[in-house]
């Protein structure tokens, strides 16, 4: 699925002897200026819950970060068909600049659990790399916790979520649908213990499957 191999390969890091090298003053600044600039940005940032009004914003950031309309279409189908779901945005002087998506999926053999799975999350182009990813992810975990879901599940870059206290699922012997490697399919819990002793495999919404 193209969908899992562009989040699979977002996100690097950068190796030891990058800062080992001989520093060039002209890019101390400029990196000086990012951070700066990134600062200001997560400052007057909004993360808010995604309006009708904010829908064609909405479309035009998913296919903007994924350079597809597949994960924007995907959206549209999850606004309709999925409930409950969580949608929010971040928006930077009035306009949107990233979009995080959470919506029901199922463990099978435990039907009773009610747990969100992450995705899509798009950040356009020119805001990546600046903590509004971040942003989202944590106001999404937490109002995905508001409405009583005890887990999250997401598929993509270990070196990303495990910050938000996502590990991978071997941890709590449950299975992705999907053939994925077994360090992008992550689970974090939102109540101590809530998947304690449930194994089984996470179904997703059937339009995932057409990404």
């Amino acid at each position: 699925m193209k969908l899992r191999q562009r989040r699979t390969n977002r996100w690097t890091g950068a190796t030891g002897s990058e800062f080992r090298r001989k520093r060039d003053p002209a890019k101390l600044i400029g990196n000086a200026v990012a951070v700066i600039s990134a600062v200001i940005l997560l400052v007057l940032m909004v993360i808010r819950l995604e309006e009708q009004k904010d829908w064609t914003a909405v479309h035009s950031v998913n296919v903007a970060a994924f350079r597809t309309s597949a994960e924007a279409h995907l959206v549209d189908v999850l606004r309709e068909q999925a409930r409950p779901y969580v949608s929010l945005v971040a928006e930077d002087n009035g306009i949107v600049i990233g979009h995080i998506m959470f919506s029901p999926v199922s463990l099978t053999g435990h039907s009773a659990l009610s747990i969100m799975g992450l995705g899509p999350m798009a950040v356009s182009p020119a805001h990546q790399r600046r903590g509004v990813g971040s942003a989202l992810v944590r106001a999404g975990l937490a109002r995905s916790q508001e409405l009583g879901f005890g887990a999250v599940v997401v598929l993509g870059c270990p070196g990303f979520y495990p910050r938000f206290g996502f590990s991978t699922s071997d941890h709590f012997d449950i299975g992705c649908e999907y053939e994925v490697p077994a360090d992008t399919f992550m689970v974090v819990e939102l109540q101590t213990g809530f998947l304690r002793g449930a194994t089984g495999t996470i179904k997703y919404h059937s339009a995932f499957g057409d990404v």
